[in-house]
């Protein structure tokens, strides 16, 4: 455990040793009050719940469109640097490495969903909506941020430059969205199937309405293990051929 926490603090200066992690966050920050004031609130009168609802729906997009850009330099920079040699002849394993990089990415994605408190805290100038419902709708928007984080993770792993790792993550990321689309033109079984597997659209909608599923909560925790196991295997192997 120590040994993660290492280096989960090294990514973490990583992040704020360059303008990664401030353009990231700053950026993100900016798109949501743009898209907060523009369609969230706009013109017309709503329920305060509503506007906490589209906010949560347009901060989803924007959260993973961030989570890519955080993970997918990962592991891809390292191969880019040849540093990746280093972290193959300390005392570390694959799985201590991928979960030591993971956390971090994590860190900073939860410190922008921290910054963007403000927003939905607005709504009280005016209005009147449940803590639980933020509460919700930010575990909903943590849960598919990390499990994008792994996916653009295990992307970062398997690509030889970020450039082909963003490609690839965000390739994988738009299929495990677009699912659900698929799932209304299939027949039984795999209609089921594909709109099961599906990481936004029906599954997130419950969490911007203030609900958790404990079928939501376990699907988001189970892909982002997958595709951290994938990640694993994926580094291992890179080990192996040296």
């Amino acid at each position: 455990m120590n040994k993660i926490f290492v280096i989960t603090m090294r990514e973490l200066r990583s992040y704020f040793s360059t303008w990664l992690g401030y353009i990231v966050i700053a950026s993100a920050l900016l798109l949501n009050g743009v898209l907060f004031n523009t369609f969230a609130m706009g013109d017309a009168p709503k329920f305060s719940s509503d506007v906490l609802r589209d906010f949560f729906y347009f901060t989803s997009g924007i959260g993973m469109v961030a989570s890519l850009l955080l993970a997918m330099r990962l592991i891809a920079e390292e191969k880019q640097t040849k540093s990746l040699v280093l972290l193959f002849t300390s005392p570390v394993s694959e799985r201590q490495i991928i979960w030591g990089k993971f956390l971090a990415a994590l860190a900073i994605f939860s410190l922008l969903n921290l910054f963007s408190l403000y927003l939905p805290a607005l709504i009280f100038l005016e209005g009147k909506v449940s803590w639980g419902h933020v509460f919700a709708g930010y575990a909903g928007v943590s849960l598919l941020g990390s499990a994008v984080l792994a996916i653009a993770l295990y992307a970062s792993a398997l690509a030889p430059t970020q450039m082909l790792a963003g490609l690839a993550a965000a390739g994988m990321t738009v299929l495990m969205l677009v699912l659900w689309l698929l799932s209304n033109k299939a027949d039984s079984p795999f209609k089921e199937l594909l709109s099961y597997t599906s990481i936004h659209s029906e599954r997130f909608r419950p969490f911007t309405l203030g609900i958790i599923h404990l079928r939501d909560l376990v699907f988001y925790l189970s892909v982002a293990i997958f595709f951290l196991e994938c990640a694993v295997r994926a580094l291992e192997q890179r080990r192996a051929r040296g």
